[in-house]
């Protein structure tokens, strides 16, 4: 896989300094890929943990290293009524590229493509907003009523056609064949946000994460969906990809600490589900000595005698590269 970046990436990125700071979400920088991304991953949606929050759904986005999976995670919206339109993959002259994701106050084009849990090809079918306040469909997404009770109950918006498609691109061969509706078209024009700092936190925690890598995880991440932005686990990733970046840590030790940090939060959420989206005080008690052990064991791995020869020798190379450039006469 390799990126390439046409004049219309140049266009449009100039573009991003010349449109207001509120409408800039909507434009897409053209990031583009020769090879399309996997297919959907199927996985549980996690319970809504705060009146108020909206579902973002899981995608796949593109770094270095390949495609890796961003997980679908419930997030609190920029403002009262606003709503999330996903970010999607489109065919565009032999290339996909990504459209990113935006809030607005009416659902516009995400590609046709089914994230599920509400986002199902055209709008959103999961809440809606009743004035000041988000109105769930627990018929659709996953809401501990115990807690949020502000819910109700609409079974026909579900579409039941036997087979889901979990396509995650439009156009091209294979692709998904839909179009902007008149609705979706008129969305396009209204005043949009981009992503909030906790969303983009996310994407680029989830970019260092080796576990979300399509060429580790064959398109089957570990961790596919969160119930919010994950501070401790989202450190201890950053802590690790900085250590393999480094070369601090070898492969083995790389893969040793991605597994303990994948079991740690399986076990949360397997916690969570058995609890109506909560961790009694004994789960956390018990979560935050997992995680303690798990930091003293980044901590040592990075700093024992074992390190990845080949990632600090080439380090070193392009340390050496930078500093004859800057200085041509030494």
């Amino acid at each position: 896989m390799r990126k390439l970046f046409s004049m219309r990436t140049l266009f449009l990125a100039l573009l991003v300094f010349l449109v207001p700071a509120a409408s800039r979400a909507q434009v897409s920088l053209g990031v583009s890929v020769h090879v399309g991304p996997p297919v959907l991953p199927v996985y549980e949606q996690p319970p809504c943990p705060v009146e108020g929050y909206l579902w973002t759904p899981g995608y796949w986005a593109y770094g270095h290293h390949g495609y890796y999976w961003v997980p679908g995670v419930w997030v609190e919206p920029p403002r009262v009524g606003v709503l999330w339109t996903p970010g999607y993959w489109g065919w565009n002259e032999g290339v996909y590229v990504f459209h990113a994701g935006y809030w607005g106050p009416h659902i516009g084009f995400y590609g046709g493509v089914n994230y599920g849990f509400g986002y199902n090809g055209v709008g959103f079918v999961g809440g809606e907003w009743r004035g000041g306040r988000f109105a769930y469909n627990t018929a659709v997404v996953n809401v501990n009523t115990t807690v949020i009770h502000n819910t109700y109950i609409n079974k026909t918006v579900i579409v039941n056609n036997g087979t889901v498609n979990r396509t995650s691109f439009n156009g091209g061969p294979g692709g998904i064949t839909a179009r902007p509706t008149h609705g979706e078209m008129s969305a396009s024009r209204e005043s949009h946000i981009r992503p909030t700092a906790a969303q983009a936190s996310h994407e680029h925690l989830a970019s260092v994460n080796h576990g979300n890598f399509a060429s580790e995880n064959h398109g089957k991440p570990a961790t596919a969906a969160m119930s919010r932005v994950n501070t401790r686990e989202a450190n201890q990733q950053a802590r690790i990809a900085k250590g393999v970046s480094s070369g601090q840590l070898t492969p083995g030790e790389t893969s040793h600490l991605e597994n303990r940090e994948a079991n740690i939060n399986h076990e949360v959420r397997s916690d969570r589900a058995a609890n109506g989206g909560k961790l009694t005080q004994q789960e956390h008690a018990q979560v935050n000595h997992q995680q303690n052990n798990a930091s003293r064991q980044i901590y040592y791995d990075k700093h024992n005698i074992k390190t990845d020869h080949a990632t600090q020798q080439h380090n070193a190379a392009v340390k050496s590269d930078h500093a004859q450039s800057e200085h041509p006469h030494h």
